[in-house]
């Protein structure tokens, strides 16, 4: 079994990913921390601990800091980032210090799942070598690779789908395009393309809005409150 650690400062969050985590075959949830003190005391305490999930915005510091702090303390427990935090800075501090992954919230279970499915082939593929030819060394960093969420056709960022999703699930009545794209962060077209995806797919509904002239506005509707 592949042991891990969730971190998150939000307990509700860290409830639900650590569930995902015990969702996917051959790992087991070791521990779960809300702070990074709370972290590097769970580090220590774990007699064996394999992947940490790590959010970056942590109440009494940044999941960067508890990698710099664990990797001075000689500890190589892999990490995988799973954060808000999306600013290019922040991606690239994580990569050179030595995450393996990066999950962008929000996610899906299909998301996280790919990640921690990759993870584990590295793990196979490194276990069964002791030294790499230039295949090998191709094979291992492309396990690293984790698929697209399935469903998604090619050019579709799984995070994308995963805000309107979200927004649409959440929202009291239909919305527009452009009410989307307020809500996500998204370009009007980009919330558009992404409704649609969501409407062939049987998983949004279309609904018309007739003003006094012109075009009626479409605006869509989660599958199951239609």
């Amino acid at each position: 079994m592949i042991e891990v650690l969730v971190v998150d400062d939000d307990t509700g969050v860290a409830r639900v990913n650590a569930a995902y985590v015990g969702k996917v075959p051959g790992f087991h949830v070791a521990g779960v921390a809300h702070g990074a003190a709370e972290a590097l005391r769970q580090v220590e305490r774990l007699p064996r601990l394999d992947l940490i999930l790590l959010d970056h915005h942590l109440p009494d510091g940044t999941g960067l800091e508890v990698v710099r702090e664990i990797r001075g303390r000689g500890r190589q427990t892999d990490v995988i980032m799973v954060t808000a935090a999306r600013d290019v800075t922040t991606v690239q501090a994580a990569m050179r210090q030595g995450a393996l992954q990066y999950l962008v919230k929000p996610f899906s279970f299909a998301g996280l799942r790919g990640k921690l499915e990759a993870y584990a082939e590295l793990r196979r593929t490194l276990d069964s070598r002791v030294e790499a030819e230039q295949a090998d060394v191709d094979r291992i960093f492309g396990a690293l690779s984790a698929p697209s969420e399935p469903g998604l056709p090619k050019g579709h960022s799984p995070t994308t789908a995963e805000l309107v999703r979200q927004s649409l699930m959440s929202a009291e009545g239909p919305l527009s395009a452009l009410e989307i794209a307020e809500r996500t962060g998204v370009s009007r077209q980009t919330a558009q393309r992404y409704l649609k995806l969501l409407e062939r797919t049987g998983r949004a509904r279309l609904t018309l809005k007739y003003g006094d002239a012109g075009r009626p506005e479409h605006r869509y509707v989660w599958a199951t409150r239609a």
